[in-house]
C-alpha cells in the first residue's frame, strides 16, 4: 500500500530572533519569537510511504542527496513513524523555491511542507500548533512556516508547549522587500553559529532579556497596527543579534563588506524619501527590509540607483501551509525543470 502527501509552505523572516536553543535535541529556544510569512519563498513536498521500498530516499530539486543529507530526513520522519506505528520507508521529493542555506529561511519552509506533507499521507488528525511541535524537530523556525502573516513561536516550558500560534494576519498594507547580496551556501550555519554565540558572547544573557522585551513590544504594535514601531524594534532586535556572533570568542559576523553598504543605502532612503523602511538580517548576509506594500514601488526605485534591480526582491505577506493536490504538484515540477533549463 502506498500512502501519498503533498505540501506548499512558506517561508518566514523572523523580526523578534530565534538565537539560541536551550535544548539541542528537543530544538527548544531560549526566547520567543516572532516572524513575518512571506509569499515570494517557498518549499513544494511530496512524500511518499511505500512498503516496497527498502530504505528512505530525499531528492531536491531534481537531485539524489547524499547518505547524509537523506539520514536527517530519515531521522525526521522517524518521529512520525514512532508516534503513529507507521513501518514503512519513505520517498521525499522536494523543490526549494529559495535559496538554500542563504540566510533566507529556507529550512522553515522545506520542514513545515515536509511536515504537513507527511501529515496529509498518513491522515493524521493533528491541529497545526500540534503538528508544528514535530516540525521543530527539523528546523526550530519552521514552527512558524506552518502559518501565515505575523506568527509567535511560543518558547514554552517543555516539548509539548513549544509551538507556533498565529498573531495577526498581516493585512494592514505590509511588505517586505529582499536584497540578495550572496544567495550561495553560507560558510557558517545558522546551527553552528547559534551554539557559538550561546557558548562565548559575554553579550548573550542581555539578548535574552532584550528579545523578551522586544516580543511584548512589537505585538502591542502589531495590535495597533503601528508600522513604523514596528519596523522600528524590528531592526534593533536584528542588530542586537548579529552583535552577539561580533562579541563571540572567536568573533565571525554574517555581514558582509556589500552588506554594511546595503543597510546604509536603506538608512538613507528612508530618510530621502520619509517612508517607513526598516530593515533586518538573519543568519546570512542578505537585508531584508519591511515596509508597507504600497511604498514597494517607490523603494525598489530608489534602491535600484545603488543596487541592482535584478536582485531586489519584492513580497506580501504569505499564506499558512497548505496541502497541494496532483494536479498542483505536476504544475510544480514542470515549472521547476523549466527554470533549470
Amino acid at each position: 500500500m502506498i500512502r501519498v502527501g503533498r505540501a506548499r509552505a512558506h517561508t518566514n523572516i523572523a523580526l523578534i530572533k530565534y538565537w539560541g536553543k536551550r535544548d539541542k535535541a528537543l530544538f527548544l529556544p531560549m526566547n520567543s519569537s516572532l516572524s513575518l510569512t512571506l509569499d515570494a519563498f517557498y518549499t513544494d513536498t511530496e512524500v511518499v510511504f511505500d512498503a516496497h521500498l527498502t530504505e528512505d530516499y530525499f531528492f531536491l530539486n531534481g537531485q539524489a542527496q547524499s547518505p547524509e543529507e537523506t539520514s536527517k530526513i530519515s531521522r525526521f520522519l522517524d518521529l512520525f513513524r514512532q508516534e503513529t506505528g507507521e513501518n514503512r520507508n519513505a520517498k521525499v521529493t522536494s523543490y526549494n523555491f529559495v535559496p538554500t542555506a542563504a540566510g533566507l529561511a529556507s529550512s522553515a519552509s522545506a520542514f513545515a511542507a515536509l511536515s504537513l506533507a507527511v501529515s496529509e499521507a498518513l491522515s493524521l488528525d493533528w491541529d497545526r500548533q500540534t503538528l508544528s511541535t514535530f516540525a521543530r524537530r527539523g528546523s526550530g523556525s519552521s514552527t512558524r512556516s506552518l502559518f501565515g502573516g505575523f506568527v509567535e513561536w511560543q518558547m514554552g516550558t517543555g516539548s509539548k508547549d513549544s509551538y507556533a500560534v498565529p498573531i495577526d494576519p498581516a493585512d494592514w498594507d505590509i511588505g517586505m522587500i529582499v536584497l540578495a547580496i550572496n544567495t550561495e551556501r553560507k560558510s557558517i550555519s545558522s546551527r553552528v553559529g547559534m551554539d557559538h554565540t550561546v557558548a562565548t558572547s559575554p553579550f548573550y544573557p542581555a539578548w535574552i532579556s532584550s528579545a523578551k522585551t522586544d516580543l511584548e513590544a512589537i505585538k502591542e504594535a502589531i495590535k495597533h497596527k503601528d508600522l513604523v514601531k514596528v519596523g522600528q524594534i524590528t531592526e534593533h532586535n536584528g542588530m542586537k543579534m548579529h552583535a552577539t556572533t561580533l562579541s563571540a570568542d572567536p568573533p565571525f559576523t554574517y555581514f558582509e563588506p556589500e552588506s554594511i553598504r546595503v543597510q546604509g543605502l536603506v538608512r538613507h532612503v528612508r530618510e530621502e524619501l520619509g517612508l517607513p523602511a526598516y530593515m533586518t538580517m538573519d543568519a546570512g548576509p542578505n537585508v531584508k527590509v519591511l515596509c508597507r506594500a504600497s511604498d514597494m514601488t517607490s523603494l525598489v526605485e530608489a534602491l535600484a540607483k545603488q543596487f541592482p534591480k535584478e536582485k531586489i526582491i519584492t513580497s506580501r505577506p504569505g499564506p499558512a501551509a497548505y496541502a497541494l493536490t496532483e494536479e498542483a504538484w505536476l504544475e510544480t515540477v514542470a515549472v521547476f525543470e523549466a527554470s533549470d533549463e
